[in-house]
């Protein structure tokens, strides 16, 4: 290189050398608040659960079928398995990230809002809607055996039309 050409190139201007950023730079960062949340919950934040606790927790409190969210992913083009949804949603709950919610039986949602709070059902849709806590009067639940204390109470409302 000629020393023309050297000194054109020391003329260059470069852009500012950017700073690392510190944990508290990222606040705010919907992803790093997620990371942040896995991690607090002892859940390594792996592509697949990062991919999935967007979906789960990006559009505020809701509930969901391990079905309803692996045809979220596939919509979002995330290559996730039914298996690893259902993996992930237990993993979820486990930590205490999800309150999981069982239906007949048969059919088990996950909710994201984990206050306290009961839930209609709608039999035809399958529908599941928030009902506040004290619209419930729990003052005669019950006495306890020994040794035992309440954990959480699950009230499901059904509702189903009335006929015509």
């Amino acid at each position: 290189m000629t020393r023309m050409e050297t000194d054109a190139v020391s003329r260059v201007k470069r852009p500012p050398r950017r700073k690392p950023a510190r944990a508290g730079d990222l606040d705010g960062c919907p992803m790093h608040d997620l990371r942040r949340k896995l991690s607090a919950a002892g859940l390594r934040p792996t592509r697949q659960r990062l991919r999935l606790g967007w979906l789960l927790f990006g559009s505020g409190d809701r509930h969901v079928t391990a079905e309803r969210l692996y045809d979220e992913a596939l919509a979002a083009r995330a290559p996730i398995s039914l298996a690893t949804v259902y993996n992930t949603l237990n993993q979820f709950s486990s930590a205490g990230l999800l309150r999981e919610i069982a239906v007949d039986g048969a059919k088990t949602y996950f909710d994201t809002n984990l206050a306290d709070h009961q839930h209609f059902l709608t039999e035809e849709a399958h529908l599941l809607v928030d009902l506040p806590r004290q619209l419930i009067d729990f003052s005669q639940l019950p006495e306890l055996p020994e040794g035992m204390e309440i954990a959480r109470v699950d009230v499901v409302v059904r509702l189903r039309r009335k006929p015509s």
